[in-house]
């Protein structure tokens, strides 16, 4: 932790030290305050109906939702952009940085209580630049000054609040702050008021202690290897990280933590690949029954919306009950891939259909008609359209009365005269008082109502009522759509209408994947329309170069911001990844062009030929004070995490060696973290043993609409081994991959029928013709 000599952080339950610089001893103590704000659980989110805005700011002209939502506040807000910087230095004023989302409830607070304040607005307009910047259209900008953040408290978060010097450097930071002082905590208001006095009377100071700021934060982010360093093996990673996920594994919900409770894909594709290498052995076996069991603990918790699909962001409690309520896009495509590969393994239908109830919410709520994903959908909204305040929660949950009005009837033949909402209300946990721990709603904004979570078997619910196990499915499919057709009428949550290249690269996979293991074409073909979106919207075929965003416009139209965003290095991993997987299910190889394409590109703009691994941002942006190469995986894999397999796969469809050994380079950067705590970068964990073990190439014979091809083809979908690529070689001597891959020329039909060989290094195995033979051939 770098021990800056002015810190100021609060985060949402959090209690921080505020010290002024210049002070002696008997000041400091004098003004000693203690910073305490609310924990960010289910609850809160005030918001009303926006009346006729008396303001107007420069906002009002970006494309991002939520740097509209504060288009009319009181506050003279600035884009992230030259004309603020110009600003702060003519008129040598500080900058206030406030970096968010259109989704975050805690950012709806602080624009409600602060931001929409006039007094507060007409103290930051006398005296700050101010700065707002939507982190999912700027993560660069956020991860600059989110490393500030963390590296000067135990955490960060959002809505994040950053004071900086007229040349950008940050010396004082936190995150939501109330507006006013209360007994334990000082108010925005007062913050503002005493920064203000120490840029007056300490000016000198404070551009010093910025300046040892910026040069350890510089130092604390600094991650490569030194020489030819090798990267460390992946036996030791491996078993490291599964010896440290299974200790902070919860035995009865499932999941890594008590609460709040996150899905973490990242820890279940590593679980699923640790089986795979392990199947025989008693740890393989562990790390199956962790990965399937959270994943259906999700599946029947409050966190997976039963009525409308999809998954929410995260549980605030240990059984995935009471969820935060957004839900955004990352999360779904994630989720998708992770409840196919469940099935592809276990071949239970419970996974294939809650991967479909992911991709029918994705398609009918998140889909745009030009083919893009949207980005997410809030938390918080208007429980009826005459309510004047949002409360987080009030499209989702139910009171007992509203289900028994819906489902009135009685069940057919039942002794005790039980109707349809005495069945539903048994199965889903709904209780007359409600049933959400009043631990979780300390604004009582949940009193009386449910979250729905699965609270009792299929069996044990049919043997309750005397019904049979398929009267019971009927059943409660019926009253899903009733409750679904009610929850249609209330006023919906604010959809946040920006498409992204990376999140979209993530749902593309998830359709992509899902596709070819469940042998749905519907989602292929859906993936197939969101790449073409990407190609036609958020690339530029003159640069090469990626886009980071557009937006959704008038009509059928896709609107691009009017100063361009160009991809960061998060976009292009993320949209690699999915034209590797988007080919896999396909067969069409003008996806591995434009990959390969994309992998030539990411190694121009964000290789360190120092360090090695990828910064996360070009070299050409001077208003970043440095680059950053994240180091762990989150919500979202780290970049380099996704690099490393890439890398790996794009050699094995082109022969370039050039790209295995920048894989080994990515490893041996971060090999110390690795090393010591392989939990925080499980998916780079999980590459170490594709380096080692080196991918094979599944290579396919035979025309792809014959018979016999789909045969294999099928074998290979249904079949769960890590660490391979698929390459169907259908004769074309002049396509993309026999260029590439001349070896490809000599492998043939057997007996004139579909043939498999394993590849590895050039060297192919005999042929195989039959499904049996494929699989004991794939399998490690």
């Amino acid at each position: 932790m770098i021990c800056a000599p002015v810190v100021l952080l609060c985060r949402p339950g959090s209690r921080l030290l505020l010290r002024w610089p210049g002070l002696n001893r008997t000041s400091w103590a004098r003004r000693t305050i203690f910073l305490r704000t609310a924990l960010a659980m289910a609850t809160g989110g005030k918001g009303s109906h926006s009346n006729p805005a008396p303001y107007t700011n420069r906002l009002i002209n970006e494309k991002s939702p939520y740097l509209l939502q504060h288009a009319h506040n009181p506050v003279d807000w600035y884009p992230w952009g030259q004309e603020a910087f110009d600003k702060a230095k003519r008129e040598d004023k500080l900058i206030f940085l406030s970096v968010g989302y259109s989704t975050c409830h805690w950012c709806h607070v602080m624009e409600q209580e602060s931001f929409q304040n006039e007094e507060i607005g007409q103290i930051l307009n006398d005296n700050f630049v101010c700065i707002k910047v939507d982190r999912e259209e700027r993560p660069d900008v956020d991860k600059v000054y989110m490393t500030f953040v963390q590296a000067t408290s135990s955490g960060g978060g959002w809505p994040m609040s950053v004071w900086l010097t007229p040349d950008l450097k940050p010396f004082v930071g936190g995150t939501y702050f109330p507006p006013e002082d209360g007994i334990y905590q000082v108010g925005f208001r007062t913050v503002l008021l005493r920064i203000l006095e120490q840029w007056k009377r300490n000016k000198t100071t404070l551009l010093e202690n910025s300046q040892k700021i910026l040069s350890a934060l510089l130092a604390r982010t600094d991650v490569g290897a030194r020489g030819e360093e090798a990267p460390p093996l992946s036996k030791e990673v491996i078993s490291k990280c599964f010896q440290q996920l299974s200790e902070s594994y919860d035995e009865e919900y499932g999941g890594f933590s008590e609460s709040p409770k996150f899905p973490t894909p990242v820890n279940l594709n590593f679980l699923f690949s640790y089986w795979a290498l392990h199947r025989s052995t008693p740890d393989g076996a562990r790390a199956l029954q962790m990965a399937l069991h959270t994943l259906k603990m999700m599946a029947y918790g409050g966190i997976h919306d039963h009525i409308a699909q999809g998954f929410h962001r995260y549980s605030t409690d240990q059984r995935w009950h009471v969820p935060h309520f957004e839900k955004m896009l990352y999360d779904q495509g994630q989720l998708a891939a992770a409840y196919a590969k469940a099935f592809q393994i276990s071949g239970d239908e419970f996974f294939a259909d809650t991967a479909a109830d992911i991709l029918l919410y994705v398609s009918r709520d998140l889909s745009d008609r030009s083919g893009g994903f949207y980005s997410a959908e809030d938390a918080d909204s208007y429980p009826t359209v005459q309510s004047k305040e949002k409360q987080e929660g009030a499209f989702c949950v139910w009171a007992a009365e509203e289900i028994r009005t819906l489902l009135p009837d009685l069940i057919e033949g039942n002794p005790e005269k039980k109707t349809v909402a005495d069945v539903f209300m048994h199965h889903y946990g709904v209780k007359e008082d409600g049933n959400v721990n009043p631990m979780k709603d300390p604004h009582n904004e949940l009193k009386g109502k449910n979250v729905l979570i699965v609270q009792y078997s299929l069996e044990l619910t049919a043997a309750r009522f005397g019904l049979e196990l398929e009267q019971l499915k009927t059943l409660l499919v019926k009253s899903r759509e009733k409750l679904s057709r009610s929850r249609g009428q209330r006023p919906r949550p604010h959809l946040d209408s920006k498409m992204l290249a990376s999140w979209n690269g993530l749902m593309i996979s998830g359709f992509a994947q899902s596709g070819a293991i469940l042998g749905k074409e519907e989602y292929i073909g859906r993936a197939v329309c969101a790449a073409d979106f990407l190609r036609n919207h958020l690339f530029s075929a003159s640069t090469g170069k990626l886009l980071r965003s557009c937006y959704r416009g008038q009509g059928n139209s896709v609107d691009n911001s009017s100063v361009p965003i160009h991809g960061f290095l998060e976009d292009y991993v993320f949209v690699i990844q999915a034209l590797f997987d988007l080919y896999e299910a396909s067969l069409n190889p003008s996806w591995l062009e434009w990959a390969v394409q994309l992998q030539h590109k990411q190694d121009e703009l964000f290789w360190d030929p120092k360090g090695f691994a990828y910064f996360s941002t070009e070299a050409a942006d001077p208003s970043l004070l440095f680059r950053v190469k994240d180091d762990q995986d989150g919500a979202e894999p780290s970049p380099n995490s996704i690099a490393v397999t890439n890398l790996l796969r794009a050699a094995s469809y082109t022969g370039h060696k050039e790209w295995v050994k920048k894989a080994g380079q990515i490893l041996a950067a971060f090999s110390e973290r690795l090393l010591k705590i392989p939990v925080v970068l499980p998916e780079m964990a999980r590459a170490t043993a594709a380096f080692h073990l080196t991918l094979k190439q599944v290579v396919i014979c035979g025309d792809p609409t014959g018979k016999d091809t789909r045969e294999l083809l099928h074998c290979f979908y249904s079949t769960y081994t890590p660490n391979r690529v698929l390459i169907l070689a259908d004769g074309d001597s002049t396509g993309f991959l026999y260029h590439h891959l001349p070896f490809l020329s000599s492998l043939e039909k057997k007996d004139g029928k579909a043939t498999a060989y394993l590849c590895e290094n050039y060297a192919c195995s005999l042929p195989v013709t039959s499904s049996q033979e494929l699989r004991r051939m794939m399998l490690p």
